[in-house]
């Protein structure tokens, strides 16, 4: 039996953590605005708890970035398959992930994909130099540490 998954993040700001991760991993940045434009028609949900970000109407707490290839929910826009959603906390990173994304590239690729990750905004923290291997540890917009490898 294959599961679906989403991986949950912490984050101030949901809608560019989703806008780094989507960049980053060649994902896409769901698109919620049919079922958030429908309830605000119906009246379900008041306008404050949304947005306008990555050009459409989205929720304001909540934002996620989906794997291109995977199913999604026609009517929400909700990915059924590998995705990372991001959602809103009031107070900033303050402590070591206790989890974190290993972004693999091609054989000699490592540094030209950190060099490209850090445009997009993330940082280098340091680089790892182990017996088993190599890495650079990279932190996004938020400071959650990732390995590149």
């Amino acid at each position: 039996m294959t599961l679906a998954w989403k991986l949950v993040i912490d984050s101030t700001d949901p809608h560019a953590q989703a806008g780094f991760w989507a960049e980053a991993l060649g994902y896409l940045v769901e698109d919620n605005s049919a079922l958030v434009e429908q309830l605000l028609a119906a009246g379900a949900v008041p306008e404050a708890i949304t947005v306008r970000a990555h050009g459409r109407r989205a929720w304001r707490d909540l934002a996620a970035a989906r794997h291109p290839d995977d199913p999604f929910e026609e009517t929400s826009g909700t990915g059924l398959g590998r995705r990372l959603l991001f959602q809103r906390v009031p107070e900033p990173k303050t402590v070591k992930n206790r989890l974190h994304i290993d972004v693999h590239t091609a054989p000699g690729q490592r540094d030209e994909e950190a060099a490209r990750l850090v445009g997009l905004g993330a940082k280098i923290l340091r680089s790892v130099e182990e017996p088993g291997g190599s890495w650079l540890v990279l932190s996004d917009p938020e400071l959650n540490e990732f390995c590149v490898q």
